[in-house]
C-alpha cells in the first residue's frame, strides 16, 4: 500500500473518531475546559515547524489558514448550546458528521490536486495550519456562545431564588 493510501485511511479513521467523540460529548454537560483545551493541546503541533521541510511559504500559510477559517463557519453554524436540567449541553447536530466527511473529501481532493506540486512535509504543515485555522475560530465562537448561555442560566437561576413578595 502506498503512503498516500495509508494516510487517507488514517484521516478517515480520525474523522470517524471525531464524530464518535462529538456524539458522546452531547450526552455530558459542556464546560469551558472542554471547549478551550483541544486547541491548546493541538497547538503542540506547531513544533513540527522546527523541522524546516514542513514550513510552507508565507503565501501558503495565508491560504491554509484562510481555508481553515472558511471551513470553521460550517462548524460554528452547527455548534449550539442548550440548557437541560440546569446544565449546559452541546446540541447534537445531524450536519456535523456530514461536515466532517465533507472536510475529509475536500482534504483528499486538495491532496490529489496539489499533492504533486508541493512536497509531502510541506503539505503536512499546510494541512495542520488548515485544521488549526478551523478549530481556533470554532472554539472561540463556542466559548462566547457558552458564556452567553451560562449567563442566561445564571439569570434564570437568580429569578427562581428571589423570594416572592407578600
Amino acid at each position: 500500500m502506498t503512503t498516500s493510501v495509508v494516510l487517507t485511511i488514517g484521516a478517515a479513521m480520525m474523522a470517524t473518531l471525531a464524530i464518535i467523540i462529538r456524539l458522546k460529548a452531547t450526552k455530558k454537560p459542556a464546560s469551558i475546559k472542554k471547549i478551550v483545551l483541544p486547541p491548546l493541546f493541538m497547538s503542540t503541533g506547531f513544533l513540527m515547524f522546527l523541522y524546516e521541510p514542513t514550513r510552507p511559504a508565507p503565501l501558503q500559510v495565508i491560504e491554509a489558514l484562510s481555508v481553515g477559517m472558511l471551513f470553521s463557519v460550517l462548524l460554528i453554524k452547527t455548534s449550539k448550546f442548550e440548557i437541560k436540567n440546569q446544565e449546559i449541553y452541546l446540541k447534537r447536530s445531524k450536519a456535523f458528521g456530514f461536515i466532517l466527511v465533507g472536510l475529509l473529501i475536500a482534504r483528499i481532493a486538495f491532496k490529489i490536486i496539489i499533492g504533486d506540486a508541493i512536497n509531502f512535509e510541506e503539505l503536512s504543515g499546510m494541512f495542520f495550519l488548515l485544521a488549526y485555522g478551523m478549530i481556533l475560530p470554532w472554539r472561540i465562537s463556542m466559548y462566547l456562545s457558552f458564556k452567553k448561555v451560562e449567563q442566561q442560566l445564571k439569570n434564570t437561576g437568580q429569578k427562581e431564588m428571589v423570594p416572592a413578595e407578600t
